[in-house]
């Protein structure tokens, strides 16, 4: 029987760390940032402009714009197509992501 991961040739053994808020999180190689934070528990990772409700990924896809953090210092970046990479940091994004 195959898994999904034999037609792409992933490896999901290999894995590195990136932090949500300083937090450690654990990625696999081939993850997105998205699925990382999804994968540790993380639903949410920014707020939205009005009303401060949070936000996490929705469509999965890239074309909600739910999914956007603070990645690297830089806002606004869609962490469900952001692939995951060691030693990413990524903040909870509120509002707009400008300070």
């Amino acid at each position: 029987m195959r898994t999904p991961a034999e037609p792409v040739h992933a490896t999901a053994r290999v894995s590195f760390d990136i932090t949500m808020d300083g937090r450690p999180v654990t990625a696999l190689a081939g993850q997105s940032v998205a699925a990382a934070l999804w994968g540790a528990g993380i639903l949410a990772w920014r707020t939205t402009r009005t009303g401060n409700r949070p936000r996490g990924a929705f469509c999965g896809i890239g074309q909600c714009f739910d999914c956007l953090a603070t990645i690297n210092g830089r806002p606004n970046r869609r962490a469900c197509l952001v692939p995951a990479r060691p030693g990413d940091a990524v903040i909870t994004q509120e509002g707009h992501g400008h300070g």
